[in-house]
């Protein structure tokens, strides 16, 4: 994993991102911090060619998104036309919103339109992956969910970004996985895992959770790897996103980075 393979997931910002000014100072901070590339996603209604003109302004670069679920699979040409605007090849599924995963035909259709949106983005030179939380570790009749999306998904259509703090927290091995998605994980979340005194799982800035980032790094670069995303949901250092950011930035750079 080289530097530049390492972006801030702009969700994590997402209070500060309502506006173009409030995204231009954002992403000005994100870059003095080290960042040189940032996956879209929490912005404001911000029109995408501005949102361009910000990105490259600040030099960033945009490596990814996270795009409305229902849009994804509903006018996956609607997203092919944003990133295309933003220089950028990679969006991701980012939840399954009112999807029952106990339910095999819920989950059947999802697989099949998730199919059918990558197979719009791949014949336009994109690439749609999927990103999982806790809940695709449900099984139905032995086998997770997150199993049967990539078994019955063309390879070619539906790609991994995999989301280390929740396949830990689905009780699944995020080396394992990383291996499991051999030349299939374009994308990484990269967030800790740690449990308060109340017992109570909890978000985390990379090297100060349980996470082991050495293992897990030399699998997602064994499985082809691209970027390699951090993200920190909630549970930041003085309830400041932005030193959650750096912290993480730091441990990466000094202790991960080859």
């Amino acid at each position: 994993m080289k530097i530049e393979q390492v972006a801030a997931q702009l969700y994590t910002l997402r209070d500060h991102l309502k506006t173009p000014d409030q995204m231009a100072k954002t992403l000005r901070q994100v870059r003095k911090i080290g960042y040189q590339a940032v996956q879209v996603s929490g912005t404001g209604p911000i029109d995408p060619h501005e949102l361009r003109r910000i990105l490259d302004g600040e030099g960033l670069t945009c490596c990814a998104t996270h795009e409305n679920s229902a849009t994804i699979l509903d006018s996956p040409k609607a997203v092919v036309e944003k990133l295309s605007i933003l220089g950028c090849a990679h969006t991701a599924y980012p939840y399954p919103a009112n999807i029952d995963f106990g339910s095999p035909r819920d989950v059947k259709n999802l697989i099949k339109q998730l199919d059918a949106a990558g197979r719009v983005l791949r014949d336009h030179g994109m690439v749609l992956s999927y990103h999982n939380h806790d809940i695709e570790f449900r099984q139905i009749k032995g086998r997770t969910v997150l199993e049967m999306i990539y078994a019955e998904t063309d390879p070619n259509h539906l790609k991994a970004e995999l989301d280390t703090h929740w396949v830990q927290a689905g009780g699944a091995s995020v080396a394992s996985w990383c291996r499991k998605m051999r030349g299939r994980m374009p994308l990484i979340h990269l967030k800790d895992y740690a449990i308060d005194n109340d017992r109570q799982r909890r978000f985390a800035e990379i090297g100060s959770g349980n996470l082991d980032w050495a293992e897990i790094i030399s699998a997602a670069e064994e499985s082809g790897c691209q970027w390699f995303i951090v993200e920190q949901d909630a549970d930041w250092v003085d309830n400041d996103p932005f030193k959650s950011l750096k912290s993480s930035f730091k441990y990466i750079k000094d202790q991960l980075v080859s």
